[in-house]
């Protein structure tokens, strides 16, 4: 979005949704608005925007930290570092977190196909005490954050000294490659430094397994995503080669270049991923995060003005095909470069390369940003410049396909180097944001909810509003809550609801008819007007209720 741009008649329906289509006259801001007008927008504030960041716990990155696992209280200590990610997302007005929960063929869930992640206790297979998914999902809702559950596809250990990662016999005593080693291969070999063990993605058993083992988290839990980061067949090291020859024989599907099986194989994986997914909850999303660069414009005319690795090329991963064809809901390509004449991989030339993927098709574009290496000078003088991620931010709105953005990792969102967090939270954060709606997912239409009291208290001002009589069903109808306040008592109009100028929180529904939520930033004396408007869980819209003011 440019940073004047007037909303089409068509934006201003996408963003209000069924504002007047559902609601009586009494009710809505504007019941039967001119279907020609614009609306004037800030867009340093849009109504909709997704924000969130990646929780890594592969090797302990994020979450949890090693110190958790000899504390007096283990569960309590891991309990209580989660939820401070959770205040860490809500103070940067987030609304979703994207949480590793599957990162070396393991669990963060009690699964019946692989053993426990030893990043939970330190020893591979240990039961935890526990069912931590069960509780980073139930603690991320509570506070109205969309939850997606982080894993990788194909590996299965991580390097360890004297290249003894891939040692099968170190594997946890349950796991299900000691009864089938046939589907493993170690890259780079076994005994060199770096080396690990990967599922082979050309195996047909090995897909079914895999999929089936991640799909058990979206049938046993309410997750909102399942997410792929960007490890597919393994980066490549050194000149050593994938041992992939015995498998290509065997099973080749009629294919006589190996580098395109390899690509069909993630297709297949991909493809038919999205299909279970949606075959088990239609309304769980299903997005990747791929690397950012997915061919050179020098090798192919469709790629980007780059001169980096090639994903497509070394990692077997067509991201573009998976776009094109819609079996993702979304993509967050990872662009950690700067904006500058980097030729390898300029960020500026990025954005707009992946906004034209993404243009026409039903997948939305969230951009990957590199907070890790914010303030950190073995990444060059570029990154030295605490505006360089808000200068993403900002580069962003010229690409309206741009919705949202993802930050690697938390632990770099938290330390803030050179105040990098601080600047671009206040330039584009400022304000809560709904997360952008998917035609594709199932929803239903919503009534309005309606206002019973706004009283003052000590604390602010409390709201209590009665849930719509549509209630809360499996598609998620009212599961959440839009309030938005403005100055004084004055009728809102149509447009007034076009950014999050005056959107000053949401809140999860709750299963009482009665929804009650805090707006601890009013003033003692301030005189205002409230709207509430339901959410269903793909945040789809109702109409806004009839207002409620404060004197």
């Amino acid at each position: 979005m440019k940073a004047t741009r007037l909303a089409t008649a068509g934006l201003a329906a996408a963003l209000l949704g069924a504002l007047a289509a559902v609601a009586p006259a009494s009710a809505a801001p504007d019941a039967t608005p001119d279907p020609t007008a614009t609306c004037v927008t800030d867009p340093a504030t849009p109504k909709r925007q997704f924000r969130a960041m990646w929780i890594a716990s592969v090797t302990n990155i994020d979450w949890p930290s090693k110190a958790s696992w000899t504390a007096p209280d283990q569960v309590a200590k891991q309990k209580a570092e989660y939820l401070g990610w959770l205040d860490l997302a809500q103070r940067l007005n987030h609304n979703a977190v994207v949480v590793q929960v599957r990162p070396t063929a393991d669990a963060f869930w009690p699964s019946t196909h692989e053993p426990w992640s030893e990043y939970l206790t330190g020893v591979r297979g240990k039961d935890p005490g526990w069912d931590p998914l069960a509780f980073l999902v139930a603690e991320s809702h509570k506070r109205n954050l969309e939850f997606h559950a982080w894993m990788n596809p194909y590996r299965v250990s991580m390097p360890a000294p004297g290249g003894a990662g891939a040692d099968i016999s170190m594997l946890a005593p349950d796991h299900p490659v000691r009864q089938h080693p046939d589907w493993v291969f170690a890259y780079p070999p076994a005994g060199v430094a770096g080396s690990r063990l990967y599922y082979n993605p050309g195996i047909p058993e090995v897909r079914e397994f895999v999929q089936t083992a991640m799909l058990e988290a979206v049938e046993k839990y309410d997750v909102d995503g399942l997410h792929f980061d960007d490890y597919f067949y393994p980066y490549p090291s050194g000149t050593y080669q994938v041992p992939d020859d015995a498998t290509f024989a065997a099973y080749h599907r009629g294919f006589t270049d190996r580098a395109d099986w390899r690509r069909d194989n993630i297709n297949l994986l991909v493809k038919e991923m999205g299909e279970k997914i949606k075959a088990v909850k239609p309304w769980v999303k299903f997005g990747v995060s791929p690397f950012g660069i997915w061919r050179n414009k020098s090798v192919d005319p469709a790629g980007s003005d780059t001169t980096g690795s090639q994903s497509y090329d070394i990692i077997s991963a067509d991201t573009r095909k998976w776009i094109k064809e819609e079996w993702i809901d979304y993509v967050v390509p990872q662009l950690y470069w700067y904006i500058g004449q980097y030729p390898a991989a300029d960020y500026a030339r990025l954005v707009p390369w992946w906004a034209e993927q993404v243009r026409g098709t039903r997948v939305q574009l969230y951009i990957g940003q590199a907070d890790y290496k914010s303030g950190d000078p073995a990444y060059g003088s570029y990154w030295m410049n605490p505006n360089e991620l808000s200068d993403h931010l900002t580069l962003n709105r010229a690409y309206p396909e741009v919705l949202g953005n993802v930050h690697f990792s938390a632990v770099q969102v938290r330390q803030n180097r050179l105040g990098a967090t601080d600047v671009y939270a206040a330039e584009h954060y400022s304000r809560p944001a709904l997360v952008p709606t998917m035609p594709q997912l199932p929803s239903r239409p919503l009534l309005s909810p309606v206002i019973t009291k706004a009283q003052r208290q000590a604390d602010g001002v409390r709201l209590n509003w009665l849930q719509p009589a549509n209630g809360r069903g499996p598609l998620g109808t009212a599961t959440s809550y839009a309030i938005y306040r403005f100055d004084g008592t004055d009728r809102a109009e149509r447009c007034d609801f076009a950014d999050a100028a005056h959107l000053v929180g949401t809140v999860r529904g709750t299963d009482g008819p009665i929804q009650s939520w805090l707006d601890d930033t009013a003033a003692a004396d301030g005189r205002y007007t409230y709207y509430v408007s339901a959410l269903d869980r793909s945040w789809n819209e109702g109409p806004v209720s009839a207002p409620r003011s404060l004197r």
